[in-house]
């Protein structure tokens, strides 16, 4: 098969932070790295997923794997291998990365492109950094096999460090998809009514997400004194409450929030409890701040849930947003992902942070807010502010 080798513009800028890239890489010892995951691939080439294999991975007997390979201090000695059938789309938008080369079978083929180009650079390749999590282990064998006197490093972490901080264009993007999710979520409330069953809701949320240009990843929600959170068909009725805790992917950007609704109106008990939760948030957003150690967030949060009657069934979270849920900055131990690496670190303008307060109330069912704040150079910024009181359901009808 004839090879395709496509130079990208010379004026197209790097999208990422080369020089802190070369830093985060020297710390760990690495000489090149190879990225393989789509989220990491999407962030270091600049440009959309490969459309062809945005949902799925799997193509005959083997898998669809982007491999851009990045040397130390030579990005003009970069190289992307992707499948054939991405060659049209790196055609119209063509990367920065020198060397676009759309010509592979599979995921083998792709590592074993990638290694006869590190050879053919003359770059240092006794330490290559992988992600361990996001390669599979034909191509991993196969390129151990390619460069037999280089070692395999896990490199993950960097990747996460360098994506900690978002770019101006990240943070919008960031923004739209949480604005987006609030305003499919309000749609969705007021237009649903008694006996719409939690997967039609679901349905719904998928749909309106879509109409805004999102890509509908998740909807998690409870309705009545049940904490189930799954789509089912249990009917929400008249005086029923309903959270709704939704992502929506913006260009890979996650937008990941949570609201609630009640049909009928809210009485004071439940006014209460979700007063108490909102001081709560309040509370932690209150702590979000450049230099401020990533765990005064928790001492914030822990300190205001000490005041609360439902304390015994009330919990907090936090956790940083981007192209992927959970990703750095990491702020506990005993969360999800449990990592509190930058508990002991300070915030930068640029993280972005999910705070999120959840109440399993043992009557009143699951009352929970989640909102995306931004660690700006004066303080914070919250995405998507809508919606956070009790939203009444079928309010459009």
């Amino acid at each position: 098969m004839q090879e395709n080798a496509t130079r990208a513009s010379a004026s197209r800028a790097i999208p990422f932070d080369a020089a802190k890239l070369d830093r985060l890489m020297d710390a760990a010892g690495l000489d090149v790295l190879v990225a393989t995951s789509k989220h990491n691939v999407q962030y270091l080439l600049g440009a959309e997923r490969a459309i062809f294999f945005d949902y799925m991975d799997a193509l005959g007997v083997s898998r669809y794997l982007p491999v851009l390979a990045y040397p130390k201090g030579a990005p003009d000695k970069a190289v992307y291998i992707g499948h054939r059938l991405e060659t049209h789309q790196r055609a119209v938008a063509p990367p920065w990365v020198p060397q676009v080369r759309t010509e592979s079978n599979g995921s083998v083929d792709a590592v074993m492109r990638a290694a006869r180009a590190l050879k053919d650079a003359g770059v240092p390749i006794k330490r290559i950094g992988v992600e361990m999590a996001f390669l599979p282990m034909d191509a991993g064998k196969a390129l151990g096999d390619a460069l037999p006197d280089a070692e395999l490093k896990d490199a993950l972490l960097v990747l996460e460090r360098l994506r900690a901080v978002k770019s101006a264009h990240e943070l919008a993007k960031l923004k739209t998809a949480s604005e987006l999710v609030i305003a499919s979520m309000l749609e969705v409330i007021a237009g649903q009514g008694p006996g719409t069953t939690k997967q039609q809701l679901s349905d719904a949320l998928r749909v309106a997400e879509a109409n805004r240009g999102l890509t509908f990843e998740y909807c998690l929600l409870a309705c009545g004194s049940s904490h189930n959170r799954a789509p089912s068909a249990q009917r929400w009725e008249q005086g029923d409450v309903l959270s709704l805790d939704s992502g929506g992917n913006y260009h890979g950007y996650i937008g990941d929030l949570a609201r609630m609704a009640v049909l009928g109106e809210p009485d004071t008990e439940l006014k209460d409890c979700l007063a108490e939760i909102e001081a709560v948030q309040r509370a932690a957003f209150a702590a979000v701040r450049p230099g401020a150690m990533g765990g005064d967030i928790y001492v914030a949060a822990e300190r205001q849930l000490a005041h609360i009657t439902q304390r015994d069934c009330t919990e907090f979270l936090a956790h940083g947003m981007g192209l992927v849920s959970h990703e750095a900055p990491r702020l506990t131990a005993s969360g999800p992902v449990p990592d509190d690496t930058d508990a002991r670190l300070p915030l930068e303008p640029g993280m972005v942070v999910s705070i999120e307060t959840t109440m399993k109330h043992p009557k009143r069912g699951f009352i929970k807010l989640e909102d995306t704040v931004a660690v700006t150079a004066g303080g914070y910024e919250i995405f998507g502010e809508d919606g956070r009181g009790w939203n009444l359901g079928g309010s459009a009808r």
